[in-house]
């Protein structure tokens, strides 16, 4: 069976010895072979700096494109012409549990040409059941799709 493997190389320096609250979040994440480099920090509620990204933000980020990349799959496979595609997803963490519980994800698609909206949502629903990324996490992702229909190209 074949497993595919994902690498990241998060580099981070500094000095904790000034306690909790005195040492700087921001940290560097590359993807080989991407040539692009993320820096991040904590969340700002962890005295993280706002202006970076967080790995909150990353796995919300994640879940919004895996459910991109497989519902284009799908609407590809089935002849739908998907013209936009504009998510935007939450991410929802209470402090009581410390981790990320719900993240919802709100589409709005926009197809040309004729077709149906129940068929349509059933492939929102689809390409769900097969993203990976929400297939792999805990938390509970959902979908909630809107639909716009524009007439055929001429």
């Amino acid at each position: 069976m074949k497993v595919h493997e994902y690498h990241c190389e998060t580099r981070w320096t500094g000095s904790t010895g000034r306690g909790y609250r005195g040492y700087d979040r921001a940290h560097k994440v590359r993807v080989p072979a991407a040539k692009a480099e993320i820096e991040m920090t904590s969340d700002p509620a962890f005295l993280g700096d706002p202006s970076l990204l967080n790995p909150e933000q990353l796995l919300t980020a994640a879940a919004s494109s895996c459910q991109l990349l497989s519902f284009l799959a799908q609407a590809a496979r089935t002849g739908l012409d998907v013209v936009s595609y504009v998510d935007s997803a939450t991410a929802q963490m209470p402090m009581s549990t410390e981790r990320i519980e719900t993240i919802v994800l709100s589409p709005k698609i926009t197809i040309r040409g004729q077709a149906n909206e129940a068929d349509v949502l059933a492939l929102v629903q689809k390409a769900h059941e097969t993203c990976y990324i929400a297939r792999s996490l805990r938390s509970d992702v959902r979908v909630d799709a809107s639909i716009e229909f524009l007439p055929a190209a001429s």
